[in-house]
């Protein structure tokens, strides 16, 4: 049940409602999700099975997406994310920035592990509808939401991102994952290095503790016969 709860609270913590069909949500930039994200894929959704908590406080919806991208992380034929909300037997619960999946639907998905399964990261800002253009190409776009995003260090609204084909999209996820990698490198490099020895130190501090000891009991005894 503690698990369910972490899920479910989870949602949360990234809106604040502001009405029954608004609600203001902290906006999360494109680098954050995808370093924070487990696995990004693309899957078309084959199955949803709603139930409800063993408390039956909790409705909770299981998605079942057949992959056929993957964009970070270990590739894998099916992928299955819960997230809070549903329906069974009529009774409708909605959670705060939380869109259910539809069957027959092609989504991206940032993924999170967590104790209670794999889910949306960030939840609606973690997920992208895909659709078909004119032309034949996959169009990437945000899931519609009624939340505000809002950047919280400059208290700003913060627009949705544009729609951009599948082809741009995992190319921005590249060189997003390339941006990160680079900073955390150059990160390591401005870290200051370790002499030889120093390095010899630190690896042999409890047998250089042990020496100093010895020689002031030597140099104490020393001193206490003269």
């Amino acid at each position: 049940m503690t698990r369910l709860r972490t899920l479910f609270l989870g949602a949360l913590t990234l809106a604040l409602p502001l009405s029954a069909h608004a609600s203001v949500m902290r906006a999360i930039d494109f680098d954050t999700k995808v370093d924070n994200a487990a696995a990004i894929v693309l899957g078309k959704c084959v199955k949803t099975r709603s139930e409800w908590d063993p408390s039956h406080r909790t409705i909770l919806t299981w998605s079942t997406f057949q992959v056929e991208d993957t964009m970070k992380g270990a590739a894998a034929g099916e992928v299955t994310v819960v997230t809070p909300g549903g329906v069974v037997a009529g009774v409708h619960q909605d959670t705060i920035g939380i869109r259910p999946f539809r069957e027959g639907n092609e989504n991206v998905v940032f993924i999170r592990n967590t104790a209670a399964g794999p889910t949306v990261l960030y939840f609606d800002q973690g997920a992208y509808d895909v659709s078909t253009s004119e032309r034949g190409d996959k169009i990437v776009a945000p899931v519609e939401t009624n939340a505000i995003r809002v950047d919280t260090q400059r208290g700003v609204a913060v627009e949705s991102e544009i729609p951009r084909t599948l082809r741009e999209f995992k190319s921005d996820v590249r060189d997003s994952m390339d941006r990160t990698r680079n900073m955390k490198m150059e990160m390591m490099r401005g870290r200051p290095q370790q002499t030889p020895f120093l390095a010899a130190v630190a690896k042999y501090k409890l047998h250089i503790a042990i020496a100093l000891l010895g020689a002031l009991l030597a140099t104490w005894q020393f001193f206490r016969r003269t």
